[in-house]
């Protein structure tokens, strides 16, 4: 039976405020790839290459990362996708095709292979999860997600930062941040979950950290299809319990840095087989054994370091390794590994862990190495986002030709009281529609697709000057069809789309929008 967990965060981290994050998905003409090579188990089964080979694309919104799968030749067409920015709730929608099966709300790896999700820069999953299912031979590098949660508003990913169930091979996961603000009564679950028949996983050079359950191999004792999961040189810190959970199946577990282990560390349970070499326990509780239940796991053990590591009186589904931990069982693993010595194992992971860290690595020396990529980088410039457009003037020209907008739909963010979305599209300056806030999105949509190469955007009158920064999206794709500032005339290339959004990412003072006109020409 499952003991309840009591949840005892000594620190948590606070939930920025975020903007939404604009996305564009453009090709670049020579192939990228992940930095460095997989390692551990995701060596097996055939490897672990990702997108090596195929199309690299840009993305910034978790739309243009759903777009980039789907605008593939196939599902299992190789691509990498670069990722940059705040990928979160607002800006990650679901977006249909054959080569993809996504959803809005979560970045959904479904029914696909051959994929690289690389962070280039700054990449965060702000309470947004990751959702590998039914899928192989996936890369997921240099990224942070943080504070996903299963309750609360919003949800995401069964509060799994990065979960994988039904039949996954063949996963690398190298060098990202995952983080909660606490545990399952705040709304967390886990950070790192695999069930249901996932096998040939690696994590490394990774950090897990304030979260009440660090991650599962298996979600039942009667789900035992699981194995062959690598953990490497990641730092645990500040986590109940979990660090993993094994049901069955067989791990490998070295030069890992645990520190503040709550209630426990590695729980081997239903026959499960852990190898557990040269990691650095640091002022932990019961950081290994069967903990929990009857059904109980082994492990082999080698070089660890407990330091200030207290254990638990043995008893009915509690059965901890230590004080004095030895090997109840061998572990044969089948591919090449450099050891680092325990001692050295809180220096060299601080040095190397986490995502926008350098990507560097340890070569059992005890320092810092810097990997190459595995295929040259692009030659050509990174795409950006879009320069501004000539400044509009402040007061719009005669707009010429129809107003697409007039009998169109609207929607958008949260409006201040007393506004309306409608009034964007209803030919008067005497009504006008107003964020909630000092920045918003309001958007024009249509029943089919709609032809549109200009926007003009007017502020009612003695408002002239309050919109600041802003961006206008397709929302159809998340591509940046123009930025700037300021009210006025917007001209770009003509795009055929359903819904066309206004995003003001700065004002002064409280920004109206009296009309959103559009124009096919």
């Amino acid at each position: 039976m499952r003991r309840p967990v009591a949840l005892r965060l000594q620190a948590v981290l606070a939930t920025a405020a975020v903007g939404i994050a604009i996305g564009v998905s453009l090709p670049t003409p020579q192939a990228s790839a992940a930095v460095g090579s997989a390692t551990g188990y995701a060596t097996q089964n055939g490897g672990t290459t990702g997108g090596a080979g195929g199309q690299t694309v840009r993305a910034t919104t978790g739309t243009a990362i759903h777009a980039a799968l789907c605008g593939r030749a196939s599902s299992s067409t190789p691509i990498t996708i670069e990722v940059t920015g705040t990928i979160n709730h607002g800006n990650t929608s679901k977006v249909s095709g054959s080569s993809c099966n996504t959803a809005a709300g979560v970045i959904e790896l479904k029914q696909i292979s051959n994929v690289t999700i690389i962070g280039v820069g700054s990449a965060v999953f702000d309470q947004l999860g990751i959702h590998i299912r039914d899928s192989s031979n996936i890369i997921i590098q240099n990224v942070t997600v943080r504070n996903v949660k299963k309750s609360g508003s919003p949800t995401s990913n069964g509060g799994d930062a990065i979960g994988m169930e039904s039949t996954v091979r063949n996963v690398w996961v190298d060098h990202v941040t995952l983080e909660a603000s606490g545990g399952e009564s705040e709304g967390y679950d886990g950070l790192f979950d695999m069930k249901d028949n996932t096998q040939y996983v690696t994590l490394s050079y990774s950090i897990l950290r304030n979260s009440g359950r660090g991650g599962l191999v298996g979600s039942s004792e009667s789900d035992l299809s699981n194995g062959f999961i690598t953990y490497h040189h990641n730092l645990y810190e500040n986590i109940d319990s979990r660090t993993p959970l094994l049901r069955g199946g067989t791990a490998h577990i070295y030069n890992n840095h645990y520190v503040s282990l709550r209630e426990s560390g590695i729980n081997s349970r239903a026959g499960a087989k852990a190898k557990v070499d040269n990691n650095y326990f640091q002022n932990s509780k019961d950081v290994l054994g069967t903990f929990y239940t009857n059904e109980r796991g082994y492990w082999q053990v080698s070089g660890n370091t407990f330091d200030n590591v207290t254990w638990s009186s043995a008893g009915s589904e509690n059965y901890p390794a230590g004080p004095n931990p030895t090997s109840n069982t061998t572990v044969s693993i089948p591919y090449s590994y450099s050891l680092d010595g325990a001692s050295c194992v809180p220096n060299i992971v601080r040095q190397t862990v986490g995502a926008n860290t350098g990507l560097k690595v340890s070569n059992g020396s005890c320092s810092p190495q810097t990997p190459s990529p595995t295929t040259p980088a692009p030659t050509t410039p990174a795409p950006t986002t879009p320069a501004p457009t000539t400044p509009p003037p402040t007061t719009p020209p005669p707009s010429g030709g129809t107003n697409l907008s007039l009998g169109a739909g609207a929607d958008g963010s949260s409006k201040a009281s007393g506004t309306s979305y409608g009034n964007v599209r209803d030919g008067s300056l005497s009504t006008y529609w107003s964020p909630a806030g000092s920045t918003g999105t309001i958007s024009i949509k249509w029943g089919s697709a709609t032809r549109v190469s200009r926007v003009v955007i007017r502020e009612p009158s003695g408002t002239s000057g309050s919109i600041g920064s802003w961006q206008l999206i397709n929302n159809d794709t998340g591509a940046v069809l123009a930025s700037g500032s300021g009210a006025g005339s917007i001209t770009f290339s003509a795009t055929t789309m359903s819904k066309i959004n206004f995003k003001i990412n700065s004002s002064s003072g409280t920004p109206r929008v009296g009309e959103f006109e559009t124009y096919a020409s």
